[in-house]
């Protein structure tokens, strides 16, 4: 089989623990590592040649991911501009495949604690696929959700998709034991899957095999052997639906596999705090902070503590997040829904170390053989010290470089770019001046997709 694993994310559901460029399926979670790894590492042992369907803002967390591991070859990558939902995904990823091959498409941010019965689910909806079944994995429901969808099953066949119900409508579906949660997972035959949705859904088939032709694709970029990079207008032709509503409420071949694998979509932090108990105190109370936090005389709390933002939440409301989100997505303070203080990017890290009225402290770690895209800011200049390393540096049209305890000017306007052609990392310190020190005052010049952003 091979492992389709949708990567893409907002972020939103978990923050401020993350971010639109940090979203939890990369957030290292359980035992050190992110639910990625951990869904890359579980099915390893069942499928071969993992597709990673990502975007633009996110691949390289994927990518840095999969090398920690080193468990992984043969993988490769879709890159979506911009996410179009499942069915483009999922239609994207197949078209990249032999059509005699079974695909176990599975989300990236799912936990699932008992592997036996996964094993055991994985095997049936295997031999379903092969007879030309399109397989969801159905699980067993242990109480009244209203945060899922249902799928109704008669016998293995898939009876009906129900939307995520009141509370009076799922203890319906409870009580009459033949109604499962939607997990999201797929099992079928990429020659099924791709008939079926040229029958059922051929605006998406059609607008996504044309992206797909007219797609770029990359040779060995870090641990993917193939990065297949969709362009942003075919991206923005195909209709963004989910696979359940383009394809699988119509199909007649829809068949369910009903699991008990210990799953959990770690969906908010009411979830989160089921999978984390040793981050609760004596009252309930759900504690996430790298500093020490005491609470005195409440109960059942979730509480977040970053850097730079203090989530605090009564034991089932946390599912409000998003409102929460919505609402500084509108505000000056944009920017905490996208980024952390430190910052994964192709080429490094950055960390915000101080900001004030009209300068921003920033500490950049730029990995060997890395550099920036060459740019320019309008309303900001920059002051860099080198800490470590070399910095190669470019200025309009002059390339020099600066080494340890050097530094440079960068004046507003300037085309510049930085880079590390050592061998050990490039630390450095970036102070920025001007009236606007926002993470959007940037015009790429030039990129090397490969190694920059």
């Amino acid at each position: 089989m091979i492992n389709i694993i949708l990567s893409g994310g907002s972020g939103t559901r978990l923050w401020p623990l993350s971010r639109k460029l940090m979203p939890k399926q990369f957030i290292k979670l359980f035992d050190s590592k992110s639910l990625f790894q951990l869904t890359v590492q579980r099915n390893a042992s069942f499928c071969e040649n993992p597709i990673i369907v990502s975007n633009v803002e996110q691949y390289f967390l994927a990518m840095d991911q999969l090398e920690e591991l080193g468990i992984i070859k043969n993988s490769s990558c879709i890159l979506e501009p911009v996410g179009r939902n499942t069915a483009a995904a999922i239609a994207l990823a197949s078209f990249a495949l032999d059509e005699e091959s079974i695909a176990l498409v599975t989300p990236s941010d799912h936990l699932i604690k008992d592997e036996k019965n996964y094993k055991e689910a994985l095997q049936k909806a295997r031999d379903l696929a092969e007879k030309d079944f399109l397989v969801t994995f159905g699980i067993k429901p242990f109480c009244c959700e209203t945060g899922f969808g249902y799928i109704e099953a008669d016998g293995f066949r898939v009876k009906s998709f129900k939307e995520k119900p009141d509370i009076k409508t799922a203890e319906k579906y409870i009580k009459s034991g033949n109604y499962y949660w939607n997990s999201g997972m797929f099992c079928f035959k990429i020659k099924t899957f791709l008939k079926e949705l040229k029958e059922y859904a051929p605006n998406i088939y059609d607008s996504s095999l044309k992206a797909f032709n007219n797609a770029k694709t990359d040779g060995k970029t870090g641990c993917f052997d193939k990065l297949i990079r969709i362009d942003m207008q075919d991206m923005a032709r195909i209709d963004e639906i989910s696979i359940d509503y383009a394809l699988m409420e119509k199909s007649s071949n829809a068949a369910v596999v009903p699991s008990d694998i210990g799953w959990s979509d770690v969906g908010s932090f009411d979830a989160l705090s089921i999978e984390m108990p040793e981050n609760h105190d004596n009252a309930n109370n759900l504690i996430l902070a790298d500093k020490e936090v005491n609470i005195i005389d409440v109960n059942d709390l979730i509480v977040v503590d970053t850097k730079d933002a203090l989530l605090i939440s009564k034991k089932g409301s946390s599912q409000k997040v998003k409102d929460i989100v919505a609402a500084l997505q509108k505000s000056e303070k944009k920017d905490l829904t996208s980024l952390h203080v430190k910052a994964n990017r192709p080429w490094g890290t950055y960390e915000v170390l101080e900001i004030g009225d009209g300068y921003k402290i920033k500490k950049i770690e730029v990995k060997p053989n890395k550099r920036l895209s060459l740019q320019k800011h309008f309303h900001r200049n920059e002051h860099w010290i080198v800490v470590s390393g070399t910095a190669k540096v470019t200025i309009n049209d002059k390339s020099f470089l600066v080494r340890e305890n050097e530094s440079t000017y960068i004046k507003s306007g300037d085309i510049h770019r930085l880079e590390n052609p050592g061998k050990i990392p490039l630390v450095l310190i970036e102070a920025q001046v001007g009236k606007y020190t926002g993470e959007d005052d940037i015009v790429r010049i030039e990129d090397d997709f490969k190694r920059i952003n």
